[in-house]
C-alpha cells in the first residue's frame, strides 16, 4: 500500500525481482498488477475489497465473481428436474454452504448471505413442491404441516405454477424457515456467524 502509482510500480519491479532472482520463482505477468484496492476488477484468492469509512481501513469481502459460482451452485443443486431425495439434496447443499462460507469466513459478507440464504429457501420449496406432483399427494403433505382441510384442498388444486406457489403463502406458511431447520438445511449466515465467533 503506497501513496503513488509510480511508488507502486517501483515496489513491484523491486519484488518481482526479489521473486525471481532470490527465490528462483516465475512471476504471472498477467495476474501481477499495481491496482487500487477497491477496483472492482481486483479479486485476489476470490476476495474483493471495499473500504469501511468508519474504520479507516480496506476490508475484504468476497468478490463479486465468486458470489456468482457460488449462486451458480447452489441453482444447480435447487434444480425443479433433479428427482432426488430432499434430504440428499440438503445434504449437498449443507456440503456447498459450509466449504464456501468456511473459505471466505475472513470476508465481510452477513448482508450477502442473508440474501442468498432467502433464494435459497425459496428455491428448496419450490423443489418440494415439485416432487409432489399430484393434487392428492399436495393436499395430504399440506394437512401434515398444519393447514386447514378446506384450504388444502383449495390450494393443492392451485393454477399458479410453480415459482408463484413457493413465493406465496402457501408455502412459505407451511414449509416455514424453521421447518427447513428442522429438515437440517443450515443457514449460510448462521453457519458464517458460528465460525467468525
Amino acid at each position: 500500500m503506497v501513496k503513488s502509482e509510480m511508488s507502486a510500480k517501483r515496489v513491484m519491479r523491486s519484488v518481482s525481482r526479489f521473486i525471481e532472482e532470490k527465490l528462483g520463482l516465475i512471476v504471472n505477468v498477467e495476474k501481477s498488477k499495481v491496482t487500487k484496492p477497491n477496483d472492482p476488477d481486483m479479486k485476489f484468492l476470490g476476495f474483493g475489497f471495499f473500504m469501511d469509512y468508519q474504520a479507516d481501513l480496506y476490508k475484504a469481502k468476497p468478490h463479486q465473481k465468486s458470489q456468482d459460482r457460488f449462486k451458480f451452485k447452489l441453482k444447480q443443486l435447487t434444480r425443479k428436474n433433479w428427482s432426488v431425495d430432499t434430504k440428499y439434496q440438503i445434504e449437498r447443499i449443507n456440503q456447498l454452504i459450509r466449504g464456501w462460507v468456511n473459505y471466505f469466513k475472513v470476508g465481510y459478507m452477513k448482508t450477502a448471505l442473508g440474501k442468498i440464504d432467502s433464494h435459497t429457501r425459496f428455491r428448496l420449496r419450490m423443489c418440494i413442491w415439485k416432487k409432489w406432483k399430484t393434487a392428492k399427494k399436495r393436499r395430504e403433505n399440506l394437512i401434515k404441516l398444519g393447514m386447514d382441510r378446506y384450504s388444502a384442498y383449495k390450494n393443492s388444486y392451485t393454477s399458479k405454477g410453480t415459482v408463484r406457489t413457493a413465493y406465496s403463502w402457501i408455502l412459505t406458511t407451511t414449509i416455514t424457515n424453521k421447518r427447513l431447520a428442522q429438515s437440517g438445511l443450515i443457514s449460510c449466515e448462521q453457519h458464517y456467524i458460528k465460525v467468525r465467533a
